[in-house]
């Protein structure tokens, strides 16, 4: 039984409301008193204080049995915008979602520099041109939360992005005080688990989502939370040692995990091989074509990929994980060839898939952040309706 000051509680029966209708998406007072446990006064002066603010909605439903329609609550998805961003090297995109995350605007601007000044320059005049433009909702943008390809600390600090070679920015402060909204940061890998667990996987508290593309990133659900480390550093496992004396690394290492694993390196080492830059839709047709170079790449790509997962597995024993990479997606059969590379008998998990929601994860990871920030609720259950 939770008790304490009247205000607090009242809070915290808001959020588990909130929570329960974006979770059921349509739900009537009764069944929402039977799913939290709180009386049918409780829930109807809550669900009233919504409605006025606009957050929850009544519907009317059409049945044939005798008697009242049912009245249905649900989530006002109109409310408000959530932004996510994507700051990457070369290009940042820019996602506005409603507040039940499905997408209603994108696009990506190309960045042609990496100093800071200038990007938090693109940052401010792209922001103030989405906050002027969409203005037809009670809140307009609720929240922002932008996703950072490095280092992000427990306070918010980028405190390293090997790419742009930023040490030490305070984007978070430098930003709400040109824009006067509420800014999160959180590493890139971290929003894409968030996604995977949103969007996709409602029924596990414990998921790790690993991210194949310039590196390789890994996201960590624990308990529904993020697990950051000491520093909030935690994650950085494209750097552990899978070849002793192996490829050299940026990081000052040899062998790592993202110079075998990443898509990166599977696109430099077949550049060599053909002479010439190669696509994602070259590889596929190579592959259709029975190419035996392409096919021994890939086989070695996820030999590699395999390597690194008994790792994880063995050091965290998750319940869910995810694969992102757009290689894998277009490998017939890549699931059942990293499964059978997983021999240990000590090796425990529930459940390894290859991502639906793709190179989208983590930006869309960052709409529902700013979501779950601004409806204050303890878990986040979207539909899949991402456009």
């Amino acid at each position: 039984m939770v008790t304490g000051d009247a205000s607090f509680i009242k809070q915290i029966n808001r959020s588990i409301i909130i929570g329960e209708i974006v979770k059921e998406g349509f739900i009537s007072r009764a069944d929402l008193s039977k799913a939290t446990e709180l009386t049918r006064a409780t829930i109807s002066a809550q669900v009233a204080d919504l409605i006025d603010d606009g957050l929850v909605v009544e519907t009317h439903v059409e049945h044939n049995a005798v008697g009242r329609k049912p009245i249905m609550l649900s989530i006002n998805r109109k409310v408000g915008y959530a932004l996510g961003i994507d700051l990457d090297y070369g290009q940042v995109t820019f996602m506005l979602s409603d507040l039940l995350g499905s997408p209603v605007s994108s696009h990506t601007v190309e960045l042609h520099t990496t100093d800071y000044s200038e990007i938090l320059s693109i940052l401010v005049e792209e922001i103030k041109k989405l906050k002027h433009t969409f203005t037809d909702t009670d809140h307009g943008i609720i929240g922002i939360v932008i996703a950072i390809h490095g280092l992000v600390g427990k306070d918010e600090t980028i405190h390293f992005v090997p790419r742009f070679k930023w040490k030490n920015i305070h984007l978070k402060v430098d930003l709400e005080k040109e824009i006067g909204i509420t800014v999160h940061l959180e590493n890139n890998a971290n929003l894409s688990s968030f996604a995977e667990r949103a969007y996709i996987h409602h029924e596990t508290n414990n998921l790790l989502c690993t991210t194949h593309y310039s590196g390789i990133g890994l996201g960590m659900m624990m308990n529904n939370e993020f697990f950051r480390g000491h520093n909030g550093f935690a994650g950085e496992i494209g750097h552990m040692i899978i070849v002793p004396e192996g490829i050299s690394c940026n990081c000052g290492n040899k062998g790592c995990w993202e110079k075998y694993a990443s898509e990166s390196s599977f696109f430099a080492h077949l550049s060599e091989l053909k002479n010439k830059q190669m696509t994602y839709e070259q590889v596929e047709q190579l592959l259709a074509q029975g190419d035996e170079e392409v096919q021994q790449l890939m086989d070695k790509f996820i030999y590699y990929i395999s390597i690194g997962l008994n790792n994880l597995i063995n050091m965290y024993n998750p319940e869910v994980i995810v694969l992102d990479s757009e290689l894998l997606r277009i490998y017939p059969n890549a699931l059942e060839k990293i499964t059978a590379n997983l021999h240990s008998s000590i090796s425990h998990y529930h459940s390894l898939s290859i991502s639906t929601i793709g190179r989208r994860s983590s930006v869309l990871g960052a709409c529902a952040l700013a979501i779950k920030h601004f409806l204050n609720v303890p878990t986040l259950n979207l539909p899949v309706e991402q456009k």
